[in-house]
């Protein structure tokens, strides 16, 4: 560092001896008369800054003869040796220094004496530029023990000489206060007030930090190499040598420079603030140079992690920093462009792999591959090969862009990839081949897991992407699990027309317990699906084949004409419901208020007085809210001995109950998936379909 460019103290011109005044000067007094400005000397100052000071002699002043002391034989004690300015400033001793020399100051400009042409101010121009030239060497002095602050590891002798440079600061900037307010009318300053030693120390501080940043940016890595030497650009070195210089530096500062300062200069909040603007300067340069994609990551990380996170939370720092007064590193507008910049290739590097780990399902699929077994069930690794890819994509996105909000763009890709991974498993179940049942029983596998991942983060995710998300995962297993459940329903088709025919009224044939045997045998075949799935497929045939009688039902191709027949009805109604609540339940479904239904509808059907059948009507249709008219009038059909008026009442009395009857109801549709009309089809007209196949309806 180069002194040139600091605070040098402006020469006084020197005045002839005319100017002086004919009787010359006269030698100093003894007694001083100070100024008003001037009153206070550097002895007065409290606290820490009072130190002793030993006068020296004053030309001119001869002091009163003495009597001689008697001699004492004894060792006398040893007395302080006073110290000249000189010998001070070798010493170190800048307080003391900078206090002989206000001193001086005081005598030359404060004092007064008569001369012959009246009252007038007496000075020696030597002595004048003798205190100006040691001023400034005093200011050398002090703008070195400054500069040196971080020239070396710091030492008690070291902190020492920064604090007396400090306290002489204030001993000056005190001084430069005093003139500035002296009253009007009094004397002319000396040409070196006012010092300013405080904004030339800021400046200096400036001038140091700069050069410290400079000299990080370019030289030789003297850090460990796990640290630097591993980074694999220049420009990554570069960032990472400048920020562990500024965080050592400041971290310094707050362990142990602070002390060195009194509150008032704030130093830690200084010193961070220098080296932020100077480390903001250099990123924004880096950011507008147009870096790669591996850069930008770099340069975000630091904006976003390394830099707020490990340097400015930094426990030592706790407390002595402000650092919403700091501000971001980067601009908005390029801190914009960065951010965007990793994120399209983010995005696209994310796309690629799920578009390549699909691609390679699918020819192992085509080439007739079975799925592995784990644990006896079929297992495929692509849904947790994905969910991580999504977790660790977003991870670092958190961490690189600061923000959870922008991260959840990422997720946009696995809609997309659900999209794809759908219209592949919709295409593979048209084919038909050895390894299709294992490759849809291991795809179930992976939609359970892509549906848990959604609902385990329901919060966090965007409105959008999970209601995407849900629909196509809503058809994939759609896709998935009709792919086994239409065949059932397609071989079980002749039982269902047997349902609710005067041959299962009379018992001749035992049509439910044909349905749950056949559909019993169906079932070994799914020993290899994992739990989760195999409870799944059960609840989807439990609510299917609940759908299926209850749409038998209503087919009106009975007509119960009298309260023994409709009792009947009721009692084999009931004995089914039981029946088929038994067998899903022991088998894993989990559908328990299924078994509700039938027995309300007995209910309905055993009922005689129409007084009675309306309130059964009203709580039914409070249970179930899908539950319409066209339901409620094909139930009714079955009871032969109702009149049109009584079914008329009974409709009047659900409409002017229906509003307050579904306020707090919970269960799930059921009544919307049963047509009432002569043709049925599940989900389609005309035809019904499961898993990408289509069974036509022949009712």
């Amino acid at each position: 560092m180069k002194f040139s460019a600091l605070h040098i103290l402006p020469r006084r011109p020197r005045k002839t001896k005319e100017e002086v005044g004919a009787v010359g000067h006269d030698p100093v007094p003894a007694t001083v008369n100070l100024s008003p400005a001037m009153e206070g000397s550097p002895k007065t100052v409290h606290g820490r800054f009072r130190h002793k000071l030993k006068m020296h002699k004053i030309l001119g002043f001869v002091p009163s003869p003495r009597s001689p002391k008697p001699i004492v034989e004894s060792n006398p004690p040893q007395t302080e040796v006073a110290l000249d300015f000189i010998e001070n400033l070798k010493e170190n001793r800048l307080v003391e220094a900078c206090q002989q020399l206000l001193l001086r100051e005081d005598q030359l400009f404060g004092q007064e004496t008569m001369t012959v042409e009246g009252l007038g101010q007496v000075c020696n121009e030597d002595d004048k530029d003798m205190l100006q030239k040691d001023y400034e060497t005093l200011l050398l002095h002090l703008w070195m023990a400054v500069h040196t602050t971080f020239s070396s590891t710091p030492s008690g002798e070291h902190l020492e000489i920064l604090r007396s440079a400090v306290e002489t600061i204030m001993l000056l900037e005190e001084k430069d206060q005093q003139w500035e307010g002296r009253p009007e009318g009094s004397r002319e300053a000396p040409v070196w007030r006012p010092h300013q030693c405080r904004l030339t120390h800021d400046t200096l501080l400036e001038k140091m930090v700069e050069s410290q940043m400079r000299n990080a940016a370019v030289e030789e890595d003297n850090i460990s190499v796990s640290n630097v030497d591993n980074l694999s650009t220049s420009m990554k070195r570069e960032v990472c040598r400048m920020g562990k210089r500024l965080k050592e530096t400041i971290l310094r500062v707050a362990r142990d420079i602070r002390d060195c300062y009194p509150p008032d200069f704030d130093v830690c909040n200084l010193y961070v603030r220098l080296y932020h603007q100077k480390f903001s300067a250099r990123l924004t340069e880096l950011a507008r140079s147009g870096l790669d994609v591996d850069d930008c990551n770099y340069l975000l990380c630091w904006v976003n992690n390394y830099y707020p996170n490990d340097i400015l939370k930094h426990k030592d720092l706790e407390g002595h920093i402000n650092i919403e007064s700091l501000g971001t590193l980067l601009s908005e507008k390029d801190f914009t462009t960065l951010e965007e910049q990793y994120l399209l290739q983010k995005e696209s590097t994310v796309r690629t792999w799920f578009s390549k780990a699909l691609s390679k399902k699918e020819e192992g699929w085509l080439s007739g591959k079975s799925p592995e077994l784990i644990d006896g069930y079929c297992f495929c690794p692509l849904a947790i090969d994905i969910i991580q890819a999504v977790d660790g994509a977003m991870r670092e996105a958190r961490t690189i862009l600061g923000s959870e909000a922008k991260a959840q763009r990422i997720l946009r890709q696995l809609d997309s990839f659900l999209i794809s991974y759908k219209s592949s498993l919709e295409e593979f179940v048209k084919r038909t081949g050895e390894n299709t049942q294992a490759v849809v029983k291991a795809s179930l596998v992976n939609i359970e897991q892509f549906r848990d991942f959604i609902v385990r983060r329901e919060e966090s995710i965007p409105e959008e992407i999970k209601t995407s998300c849900m629909s196509t995962l809503a058809d994939l297993r759609d896709c998935g699990y009709g792919y086994f459940t239409g065949p059932i329903h397609e071989e079980l088709r002749v039982q269902y027309r047997r349902l609710w025919t005067q041959a299962w009224f009379t018992g001749g044939q035992m049509v439910l317990d044909e349905v749950l045997g056949k559909l019993d045998r169906h079932m070994q075949q799914f020993t290899d699906l994992k739990p989760i799935c195999m409870e799944e497929l059960l609840g989807r045939l439990h609510m299917e084949m609940m759908v299926e009688y209850v749409k038998r039902m209503m087919k009106k191709k009975m007509k119960l004409k009298d309260k023994e027949q409709q009792e009947a009805a009721a009692k084999l109604l009931a004995e089914d419901s039981s029946k088929l609540s038994t067998y899903f339940t022991e088998a894993g479904s989990k559908i328990n208020w299924l078994s509700e239904v039938l027995p309300k509808m007995a209910e309905v059907v055993r009922l005689q007085d129409p007084g009675s059948i309306q309130l059964e009507i009203v709580t039914l249709a409070r249970d179930f809210p899908d539950l319409s008219w066209r339901h409620i009038s094909a139930l009714l059909s079955l009871k032969d001995n109702l009149s049109t008026a009584d079914v008329q009442g009974i409709k009047e009395s659900l409409v002017e109950n229906r509003p307050t009857v579904t306020t707090f109801n919970t269960i799930p549709p059921f009544f919307s998936k049963v047509p009432t009309g002569k043709t049925w089809c599940m989900g389609r007209p005309a035809c019904i379909c499961y898993g990408g196949r289509r069974y036509l309806s022949k009712d």
